[in-house]
């Protein structure tokens, strides 16, 4: 018999069933494909009592297993919570581990500090997770997003009336992730972005300036993929103005709905542009019927109050008129398009990456002051670095820029985070680390998720990618997928190409490295293949988060329904071979089925299994046999009928888990 029939019968899998019937007195062996048909049978037979020992030896594996684990963790884990910056002194305090220990573990990345020095939180997490203490961020009372929006209303508020001077208002793209957003701006600036972007989607934020009636706009551009809802919440804080795309032969999509959802907690004003007139299929009425049923959009033209402009990004038709909205709504509706160019600069993160020539740099939006090459800048009063080059949004070197002008910044010690506020200002002295040599930063994984959780399976991740937003996407993406039964455990998660270190991380922890824009060179495509370390790359983050789901789902037990058919009394035997037998007789209770599984009863004992192979009446193919008629039948599986035996038909649907 083989080994998955035998499993099926068991109601366990073939890797359970080699794995516990060596233990309880069955050889079959450790990779047996079949099963000698008399071991099966005893099996069979004692399948209550094996069940129960099966059971018994889980339930105490599970508990040696839980005991060990709790015994390590009581000798070797503490977790404490740690601030963004804190003293190295504070930080042997908090851990509970010798200052000297703490000193060698960062002498060893590179980092040499005093023990009055600060240290900013992913240094501390590097050196804790060396010395076996668990460092995650310090809880805030604040969410972070509120807090940044309200100290950019306390930078402003401070300003006098007399010194706010407009500015450029500043607008956000949003909508479904193929309604044509991208085109749309590549339209407004007339530049081609589309091409050089995988499968036509925006992969990062970016941000850009157009002038209509000698007036700038800044526009920010963000992913209409669920992936990026944080990013795109962040690019929501900063704006003054949305643009709402639906495509016009597409109409409301779940991501439309999120992307409104977004700008209404945001409470900003908004403007639906009506995307893709020019296609065929394209209806007006039913996509303004479906803002208005769907989403309360009432169009101007329905008697509401929201502009609802019809264009074309592809044939560039209605691109005019939409700006003159846009400007209209800014100065309608949006409050305060205002700040003090004379001032200190300060402003949001949009971008953060890594680059191998450069270090660390951001893309960051002025929201007040004018930013000058050659500023210090202040994370949190915290000294980050100082501005030896600004990029305009075209690549250009510039030596100022005023407020709303999104600018490019070189010169920063760290990459910061997306939404960051970073200030003018001298700023306290920190030390950071990064993986010197390497062009990347490193940074801690917020879904690490708690160790307590045994019965959750792991899949185990290394995430490479090259700028902070794909990061914090993916990592986000892969929380939405895991549940209670799997989860994908992200071991790291970096900025930069795919190094050695990573494959050592990767081998040493049983993970697979997912690199999202970044490269593999020669020598270390040739070290993963040595190592047996798998790497997969990609450049559309679905791709990406599609295969983790498909791994996810491989690692959930499928379930197996067993549904019980009819019962047949043999009253012939036509035919015996090595294998089959040909048999006649009469259904007695509901019916039998084609391709059914067969259980031989003789006196109430079960002697043997095999399949239904072919079903017959009145010397015709039929599917199925229903009670009180005769049929014949061919066995197949070990011809031990004889007349007078009573077969049990049954079916076994195998139904695997899907993950949303």
């Amino acid at each position: 018999m083989n080994v998955t029939e035998l499993a099926r019968i068991l109601r366990m899998t073939p890797q359970e069933l080699r794995y516990f019937a060596p233990q309880l007195g069955y050889d079959i062996g450790a990779k047996a494909i079949k099963v000698n048909q008399n071991v099966a049978n005893k099996i069979i037979k004692n399948m209550p009592s094996l069940r129960r020992q099966i059971e018994e030896q889980r339930r105490l594996e599970e508990k040696k297993k839980k005991e060990r684990e709790d015994a390590f963790r009581a000798e070797n884990k503490k977790t404490i919570e740690v601030p963004k910056f804190i003293t190295v002194r504070d930080f042997s305090a908090l851990a509970g581990v010798p200052v000297n220990l703490i000193l060698a573990e960062l002498m060893k990345n590179g980092i040499f500090a005093s023990l009055n020095e600060k240290i900013d939180f992913d240094t501390a997490w590097l050196a804790g997770g060396e010395l076996g203490v668990e460092v995650i961020p310090q809880s805030e009372d604040q969410d972070e997003s509120t807090e940044n929006e309200n100290k950019l209303k306390d930078i402003l508020s401070k300003e006098g009336k007399n010194d706010l001077l407009p500015r450029p208002p500043v607008i956000v793209v949003m909508g479904h992730v193929d309604h044509g957003k991208t085109k749309l701006l590549d339209a407004i600036r007339s530049t081609n972005v589309i091409g050089g972007e995988a499968g036509g989607i925006t992969q990062h934020i970016g941000a850009y300036q157009v002038k209509r009636k000698e007036q700038l706009i800044t526009f920010i551009d963000t992913p209409g993929h669920e992936a990026f809802t944080a990013m795109r919440s962040r690019g929501a804080k900063i704006a003054d103005v949305a643009i709402l795309v639906v495509a016009a032969d597409d109409g409301v999509k779940p991501q439309t709905v999120e992307a409104f959802k977004i700008i209404k907690a945001a409470q900003i004003p908004f403007v639906v542009a009506i995307n893709k007139i020019d296609k065929p299929d394209a209806n007006l009425d039913k996509v303004k019927q479906e803002l208005s049923t769907q989403l309360n959009i009432i169009p101007e033209d329905w008697g509401g109050k929201t502009i609802c402009s019809p264009i074309s990004a592809l044939k560039n038709q209605g691109i005019a008129e939409l700006l003159d909205m846009v400007l209209l709504t800014a100065e309608t509706e949006a409050v305060d398009i205002k700040a003090n160019p004379n001032a200190d600069a300060a402003g949001t993160i949009i971008e953060s990456n890594m680059s191998k020539e450069a270090g660390p740099v951001a893309t960051i939006l002025v929201q007040n002051g004018t930013l000058r090459t050659g500023d210090q800048l202040t994370l949190n009063g915290i000294n980050v670095g100082k501005v030896r080059r600004l990029n305009n949004y075209l690549e250009q070197e510039i030596k100022e820029a005023g407020p709303a002008t999104p600018v490019q910044i070189i010169g920063l010690k760290i990459a910061p985070q997306i939404g960051d506020i970073l200030e003018v200002g001298d700023g306290e002295r920190v030390k950071h680390r990064k993986d010197h040599g390497s062009g990347q930063l490193s940074f801690p994984s917020n879904n690490s998720g708690n160790e307590e959780e045994d019965t959750t399976k792991k899949f185990n991740v290394i995430i490479k990618s090259d700028v902070l937003g794909s990061a914090e996407a993916i990592e986000e993406s892969l929380a939405k997928i895991s549940t209670s039964d799997v989860r994908a455990k992200i071991i790291q998660k970096s900025l930069g190409n795919i190094t050695d270190g990573d494959i050592k991380k990767a081998e040493a922890t049983g993970a697979v490295i997912l690199g999202f824009n970044v490269k593999i060179a020669p020598n270390i495509a040739e070290i993963a293949r040595e190592k047996n370390v798998e790497i997969k790359t990609y450049r559309i983050i679905y791709d990406l988060i599609n295969f983790v789901k498909e791994k996810l789902e491989d690692m959930i037990e499928p379930t197996i329904i067993r549904k019980d058919l009819g019962r047949l009394k043999v009253l012939a035997i036509f035919r015996t071979e090595k294998d089959s037998q040909i048999i006649g007789g009469k259904v007695l209770d509901s019916q039998i089925e084609n391709d059914s599984t067969i259980e031989v009863y003789r006196e109430k004992e079960l002697i043997s299994t095999g399949k239904l192979k072919k079903l017959q009446a009145a010397k015709q193919n039929v599917t199925f046999v229903e009670a009180d008629q005769e049929c014949g039948i061919e066995f197949s599986g070990k011809p031990v009928i004889e007349v007078g035996d009573i077969l049990n038909f049954y079916k076994e649907e195998v139904i695997k888990k899907k993950l949303k």
